[in-house]
């Protein structure tokens, strides 16, 4: 890609200081803004606790740098990656500053999980250079990000974004078409809305669904997506299906109102106690550990096996 390009990440709390780590990690010189001088000044530790769980030399969170302004955290940088709360407002604002404090060639971009890149780039004058890298949470623990081109993106930051996502260790897939939730929310979001009407209507429990997805279609998922389950089965079982259930799948065009009724009577989730499910604190801190540990095993694997790759292709090489 010529020479290490530095990243910029501007946000430091949920997402912004994994995305940081992946950088790091992959040994990118990386600055990272936070607002909240609290939030910024627990970077160092967040990080060098995921490289612990990794596996990685903590030494590598050196390659982050703190900064307290803006303006000092992408002088210099290549690609600025935004990863604030989920406010259009926020992000818009966020955006009109970049344009204005980075030259023509740095590439700006925002990590949002569901806004359309188009919407957040509005108040930008030079929307060319802007984009969407979609990373999921963990970012440090879930290998895919999608890169997101708008109608006015020029085709060649997408090459060189994707190349440089490949280069620091993600699979990064290119999102054609600047749709509200892109790929990956999009279906995971059709997913949720058909468990909650499915819940509300009575046709079972949260327990169960979730038993359902986990031991069912869910335990495949990993090794197959829909698209090649339904070449495997063959299309006309597909459409045989299809023709059958469609038709009774939940259609509501709005958040469900049992969705809007929890949270009215306060329960939001595993914090208040209640949600879909009644939570005790045990129970909850479980479930995290299970959640924590398999997509950190994941992880290591996964950093392992490239590692045994790179380390054949150089043997093979000499």
């Amino acid at each position: 890609m010529g020479g290490t390009p530095k990243i910029t990440i501007v946000g430091a709390g949920l997402m912004g200081h994994g995305i940081a780590q992946i950088f790091a990690a992959a040994g990118f010189p990386v600055s990272i803004h936070d607002p909240n001088a609290k939030v910024l000044a627990a970077v160092p530790v967040r990080v060098e606790a995921i490289m612990q769980a990794l596996g990685i030399d903590v030494a590598l969170a050196a390659n982050i740098v703190l900064n307290e302004t803006l303006e000092e955290a992408v002088e210099g940088a290549a690609l600025v990656i935004e990863a604030a709360p989920e406010k259009l407002e926020l992000k818009q604002m966020i955006f009109s500053e970049l344009d204005r404090l980075t030259g023509p060639q740095t590439i700006l971009a925002s990590n949002t999980s569901v806004i359309p890149i188009t919407d957040i780039a509005a108040k930008a004058g030079n929307r060319s250079r802007i984009l969407g890298t979609h990373f999921w949470n963990p970012p440090h623990f879930v290998p895919l990000v999608e890169v997101i081109q708008t109608a006015m993106t020029d085709p060649a930051h997408i090459v060189w974004t994707l190349d440089l996502m490949t280069e620091a260790g993600m699979s990064a897939v290119h999102v054609k078409k600047d749709v509200a939730g892109f790929i990956g929310n999009r279906l995971q979001h059709a997913l949720k809305r058909e468990a909650i009407a499915l819940v509300a209507d009575g046709v079972c429990d949260a327990a169960t669904l979730d038993k359902v997805v986990r031991e069912g279609f869910g335990a495949r998922l990993g090794v197959l997506g829909p698209l090649e389950q339904s070449d495997m089965i063959g299309l006309q079982l597909t459409l045989d299906c299809h023709e059958v259930l469609l038709p009774h799948l939940d259609n509501t065009p709005h958040a469900h109102p049992f969705l809007r009724e929890k949270i009215a009577k306060g329960e939001t989730g595993m914090e208040a106690g209640a949600g879909f499910r009644k939570w005790t604190v045990k129970e909850a801190d479980e479930v995290r550990k299970r959640f924590q540990d398999y997509m950190a095993a994941s992880a290591r694997k996964r950093r392992n096996e490239t590692e045994n790759t790179h380390q054949n292709a150089r043997l093979v090489a000499r």
